[in-house]
């Protein structure tokens, strides 16, 4: 018997916030943010998995930058800070029975916090990937991730959420999965982050 926080590709949904051109270059180390995304975003395709994303103010902050953008065609504007208040979000989640809900995006402190309190709000299972949010100043991000822990978010790290999505070698798409591993280690090894 699995225990109640562990995730599967059955489960859990990926909700992408708010990672959009105006604002990124303003994140420090935005490259290795973007790479990691992409790898989750990657990795729920391949399996299949439900996910929604969100675009703050995209008339003033602009859209959803590439690569994500082409691996997000739906992605709802918004001008409340939690993706919560855009009802597609909640709604879809609902409608694909994912009671867990992994977040990342930008800001931690903003959107990502407000959006993860509205999900556990709506009793929502919520998963922070930590090393796929920021913000522009890395103290509001680590206070964020602590508060979020506090308030009871699973802090997490996008391989994490990988693993745990198949749960083993035996999974259908493990060989895929394993071919995206290796690529993102290499990415990690020719830019040193």
């Amino acid at each position: 018997m699995a225990h109640a926080t562990r995730m599967s590709d059955n489960d859990t949904g990926l909700l992408v916030i708010d990672l959009q051109e105006k604002l990124l270059p303003l994140i420090p180390d935005r490259d290795r943010l973007v790479r990691d995304v992409v790898f989750l975003l990657d990795a729920a395709s391949i399996l299949g998995m439900t996910v929604v994303a969100t675009e703050q103010y995209p008339k003033g902050l602009g859209p959803t930058v590439s690569p994500l953008i082409e691996r997000l065609p739906h992605r709802p504007a918004k001008t409340v800070f939690s993706a919560c208040a855009t009802s597609s979000v909640v709604e879809t989640l609902h409608r694909e029975a994912r009671p867990k809900v992994v977040l990342c995006g930008i800001e931690a402190h903003v959107c990502v916090l407000q959006t993860a309190l509205d999900l556990l709000a709506h009793d929502f299972r919520v998963y922070v990937a930590a090393d796929a949010v920021a913000s522009r100043y890395v103290s509001d991000c680590e206070i964020a991730l602590r508060r979020l822990e506090r308030e009871g978010v699973i802090l997490t790290t996008v391989e994490m959420c990988v693993f745990e999505w198949i749960a083993g070698a035996t999974h259908p798409r493990f060989k895929d999965i394993s071919r995206l591993v290796q690529e993102r280690m290499k990415a990690i090894s020719e830019s040193g982050s």
